[in-house]
């Protein structure tokens, strides 16, 4: 079980750490690389090529401003591909949501939320999870616990306010 996680930038790091130690906790190897769409697509190019090869299921990608790391992985391979908008310009992560989302016909990106490195992480779980019974039944758990944990509160808001 595999990730790998592309981010354009180093400055990119503290928003792509969650994802990491999430993809960890599920017990999958996760590959992290900073390697830019525009400055390094030579090794960029290697590296899905590496990915393409490696029994890597899902590549995560995050990236900020014009956005063109989703993309450009996007067109060199037919996993799939997530991309996490980043924020950091004066556009506050619009930009590369919609740089991210609106690509063309026949090359997707998934996209979740601006900075939602942490959901990034849940998606490519929920895509292994299709054929990796123990991420599911950790997903399931998950979900679970999360559910008792909102009664739990509403329980005590009700309390409160009985």
């Amino acid at each position: 079980m595999r990730v790998a996680i592309i981010m354009g930038s180093t400055s990119d790091m503290a928003k792509i750490e969650p994802a990491v130690d999430i993809l960890k906790e599920y017990g999958v190897e996760v590959d992290v690389r900073c390697l830019s769409a525009h400055r390094a697509h030579a090794g960029l190019a290697a590296f899905v090529d590496e990915a393409n090869n490696n029994g890597t299921e899902v590549i995560i990608t995050a990236a900020g401003m014009a956005a063109a790391l989703p993309g450009v992985v996007a067109s060199m391979t037919v996993l799939p591909v997530i991309g996490v908008p980043l924020s950091g310009s004066v556009l506050d992560g619009m930009d590369a949501l919609y740089s991210i989302v609106q690509m063309p016909s026949g090359i997707p990106v998934a996209t979740v939320a601006i900075n939602g490195g942490k959901n990034a992480a849940y998606l490519a779980l929920q895509i292994m999870a299709i054929k990796h019974d123990d991420i599911k039944n950790k997903l399931l758990a998950y979900r679970k616990k999360m559910e008792e944990d909102a009664m739990k509160t509403n329980e005590e808001i009700v309390k409160k306010f009985s």
